[in-house]
């Protein structure tokens, strides 16, 4: 069955100039020729074929009414997606797969492939080229299983006496009041029990949701857990064990675990931001990953230098990826499966259900920006660092999942970090980044406002989630703010 539409809205052309983004040298040519605008307008087709896709399947929307929905609620109101005039959109429910289209465009697919999510097929790829694997969720029956592995006694009861749930609960209302943000789920976890959550209509907090970059967090809990369980021999200070990196006059092979932590590698990955001229270009490395239909690893790591590990912070994706290549490469040399890995090194241990890691069509994770989860996962993830990457078991005891010391290199401000806002894969608020958040705040954070933030000194971590196209930062300031002026410590 397949159900196939065509919508009006906002025409953006694009065309690829060079800019003050970008350095003397490294700008690309100017697209000036139809296939040139073609090409461009393909890439932002080939990436809302791939959120159609996870809407309607990784999501779980109502089958045949979530196409028109996912279209209309989650891409087309949104200047970063440019969806065009001429696209026109079709779901086909019975080979799982999404498809755009438009004049003059090769049409563009994402198949769904169960527990690895949607991925975008490129040219010349009817498949994916590697054998999907089903997820199990090993962790308890959460029905039957005391809070945080499971779902019972999640909650205070009754709250405790420092709380005001007066306060709290306006301070919920009012964010999810703030219609402009999208917020489809929040979630208020103090003294390690949830104190407080509201979701809108249709999601729950079981709900898989795009998290965006929130995923370069795990990415980073994912190298820690494999530390820690001996699945990767390597330390912080330890060259990145990168085999092409490895020749003896390739200054990459000074590279430390630590620099792709702290997004300081110094690798030439060229991130253009959001300008609409340039963000569909073959030219923009950083976003390349998300539209394009690449081996994301290979173009991670096929990068020159231009600068000296761990002198600067740059938000770059090439550092995550390689990180997590690294992990790949260790865990199959172990003759372990890849693709249920994260589930079963990390996620079942905290009891996190409903996480979907999204792959390229080589079976790689786009880990820093297509990844699924829900309220309550990011809420557990939250108080696994909050409890300094030891986990609570159902029998009693406990279970050191992150190395003793992660959690205080993630959440300390990067040497090369001038504002004093970046750690090991997460933001921190050393620098005041939040004016309203205690200045031991750190957060993972994920485009269009996704967020876990994670504050020490007040027993706290809150989880928000959905679609923001504002400045959902002094957004999550302010809730962040609002809630802890609840709860007088």
């Amino acid at each position: 069955m397949s159900v196939r539409m065509g919508v009006r809205p906002r025409h953006v052309t694009m065309v690829a100039a060079a800019t003050a983004l970008l350095a003397p040298g490294c700008a690309p040519e100017p697209a000036q020729t139809e296939e040139d605008e073609a090409h461009i307008r393909g890439h932002a087709a080939g990436m809302a074929a791939h959120h159609l896709c996870a809407g309607v399947f990784v999501v779980g929307r109502d089958y045949e009414r979530s196409v028109e929905e996912v279209v209309a609620q989650d891409i087309r109101p949104f200047d970063r997606f440019d969806w065009q005039d001429d696209f026109e959109y079709a779901v086909d429910f019975e080979t799982r797969t999404a498809s755009v289209s438009g004049d003059g465009l090769r049409t563009q697919y994402a198949e769904y492939n169960g527990d690895q999510g949607c991925t975008i097929l490129p040219a010349g790829l009817e498949d994916v080229t590697f054998e999907p694997r089903v997820v199990e969720r090993l962790s308890p029956d959460p029905a039957v299983t005391a809070w945080p592995t499971g779902d019972v006694a999640a909650y205070h009861d009754p709250p405790p006496s420092e709380a005001d749930m007066a306060a709290l609960g306006a301070a919920l209302d009012w964010a999810m009041a703030q219609s402009e943000h999208n917020t489809r789920a929040l979630v208020v976890v103090y003294a390690g029990k949830i104190l407080g959550e509201r979701y809108a209509p249709g999601f729950t907090r079981n709900t898989p949701q795009i998290s965006w970059s929130q995923g370069k967090s795990i990415a980073s809990a994912l190298v820690g857990a494999a530390i820690q369980a001996g699945h990767l021999d390597v330390g912080l200070d330890d060259p990145a064990p990168v085999p092409e990196w490895q020749g003896v006059d390739d200054p990459r092979r000074e590279i430390r675990i630590r620099d792709l932590l702290n997004m300081s590698s110094g690798l030439d990955f060229l991130n253009l931001g959001s300008d609409p001229e340039l963000r569909w270009t073959h030219a923009h490395e950083h976003s390349r990953i998300y539209f394009e239909g690449i081996d994301v690893f290979e173009h991670a790591i096929d990068q020159p230098m231009d600068t000296l590990p761990g002198a600067i912070f740059r938000y770059r994706n090439s550092d995550p990826l390689t990180a997590i290549r690294i992990v790949r490469q260790a865990v199959e040399a172990r003759g372990e499966d890849w693709l249920t890995y994260p589930q079963r090194i990390l996620f079942d241990r905290i009891g996190a259900r409903n996480y979907v890691l999204e792959t390229d069509a080589w079976g790689n994770f786009i880990i820093t920006g297509y990844d699924y989860g829900s309220a309550w996962d990011w809420a557990r993830f939250g108080l696994l660092h909050l409890w300094d990457g030891v986990w609570p078991t159902p029998d009693g005891g406990s279970d050191r999942i992150l190395p003793e010391g992660w959690v205080d290199f993630v959440s300390t401000p990067a040497p090369g970090a001038a504002l004093r806002n970046y750690g090991g894969l997460f933001w921190v608020n050393r620098g005041g980044a939040f004016p309203r958040a205690p200045e031991d705040a750190y957060w993972a954070a994920g485009a269009m406002g996704q967020y876990t933030a994670i504050i020490p000194s007040r027993d706290l971590v809150i989880v928000r989630l959905g679609p923001s196209p504002g400045d959902h930062g002094a957004y999550m300031s302010d809730i962040i703010g609002e809630v802890t002026a609840a709860i007088d410590r």
